[in-house]
């Protein structure tokens, strides 16, 4: 089966084709490359030995968009293709609903046109909010408090909307936690285009001299040692959840909502010396003021995917940042080549 991945050059994308790959499935990748770079569609055709077919369209653009699902006829999508940064969705809300809602709407009708009617759609935890519970199982209450996540959420309602207007449409909704590390070939990883907006890769910077020191944004808050807390999951366990859902959802009609997640929080401080264990370097820091819209703490019940499509993760944390400085070393300017 041909499986389109929107945004499958960005850095969950680029994992998942392989998983998809792995599955027996053949990915189709369309990116516009505004995030990422087309110099990671070619390691991925290293790392599977043929060519990766890629696209170089923009989900806003419905027209091209179209043309690309015509000739393509895939049986299933994976919908990463998004903008992703807590703080810019703050300074530029519009421009988030924007691409992120119209993105969404223009894949659906895509898949309509052709009569494609399995979407896997990568969702956020952030559409929780400040919890009234830990950990996050897929009924607490959704209240995101940043225009990113409330775009994510208007998504799922979107997706919703959709299932019910037809008939034998399935749909699958993965609420990511913190995706962090990479495949352990090294050549393909996380790599921002502009200034890091994660933990990981700020601190990957640090470690290679490329900045003086991590910020981490506020030791006040009610945790163990003051830093926020996290659930992190290794990007590729991530990625064979998305097989995982995709398998469901050829199995299954309907939505279903999923984490994906370790279900253990690890506070900034605990990163820190896990990467100092994996990477045998010091990560000097500098305590400043908590960021806008971030909460204390927050990790995810994932039982619910673990029961229904046998998915769980088995990375633990110093594999995630082996993984993650290995890409760095390998790849000290990211995919600039």
């Amino acid at each position: 089966m041909k499986v389109i991945i929107t945004g499958g050059a960005g850095y969950i994308g680029s994992h998942v084709c392989l998983a998809v790959h792995r599955s027996g499935h053949t990915p189709v990748i369309i990116d516009n490359f505004s995030n990422s770079s087309p110099a990671c569609v070619r390691r991925l055709g290293e790392l599977i030995d043929d060519v990766v077919e890629c696209h170089n369209v923009d989900v806003c653009d419905a027209g091209m968009l179209n043309d690309v699902f015509a000739a393509v006829l895939p049986g299933a999508v994976i919908h990463c293709a998004g903008l992703k940064a807590v703080g810019e969705s703050f300074a530029d809300p519009l421009h988030y609903y924007e691409k992120n809602i119209l993105g969404a709407v223009n894949v659906l009708r895509a898949m309509d046109v052709v009569g494609t009617s399995r979407v896997i759609f990568s969702s956020s935890a952030t559409v929780y909010g400040d919890p009234e519970y830990l950990p996050y199982d897929e009924q607490h209450r959704l209240a995101p408090e940043n225009p990113y996540g409330r775009t994510k959420l208007f998504i799922e309602h979107l997706i919703h909307d959709w299932d019910k207007a037809g008939k034998n449409r399935s749909a699958v909704l993965l609420r990511y936690f913190n995706p962090i590390g990479a495949h352990p070939s090294g050549l393909i990883g996380e790599d921002p285009n502009d200034f890091p907006n994660n933990l990981m890769p700020y601190i990957l910077d640090v470690a290679a001299g490329k900045r003086p020191d991590l910020k981490v944004f506020g030791d006040d808050y009610q945790t163990p040692d003051g830093t926020g807390v996290r659930d992190y999951i290794h990007v590729e366990d991530l990625a064979d959840g998305h097989v995982a859902a995709l398998g469901y959802a050829v199995r299954h009609t309907g939505v279903g909502t999923f984490n994906l997640g370790t279900g253990r929080g690890y506070s900034v401080l605990e990163v820190i010396a896990a990467f100092e264990r994996a990477s045998n370097r010091q990560i000097p820091y500098e305590v400043v003021a908590r960021r806008a819209g971030d909460i204390a703490e927050f990790f995810a019940d994932a039982s619910k995917a673990s029961e229904t499509f046998g998915w769980s993760p088995n990375r633990d944390l110093d594999r995630m940042c082996a993984d993650a400085w290995n890409w760095r070393v390998k790849n000290p300017n990211g995919y600039s080549e």
